[in-house]
């Protein structure tokens, strides 16, 4: 289940990486909010399972 989640943070952080860097080539400040979300989702998400007790 930890590598589960794990899988799915890494998965989450390239889409908000992507959605940051095609929302700055095509000028889409919604498209880089999503993606800054995103990423921000997936940081926590990692902290999550890094400081969550085994």
């Amino acid at each position: 289940m930890r590598y589960l989640l794990a899988l799915a943070a890494v998965v989450v952080l390239a889409a908000g990486v992507a959605g940051v860097v095609l929302g700055e080539s095509d000028d889409s400040p919604g498209l880089q909010f999503l993606g800054g979300l995103l990423v921000i989702g997936a940081v926590a998400i990692g902290v999550r399972i890094v400081r969550r007790p085994r």
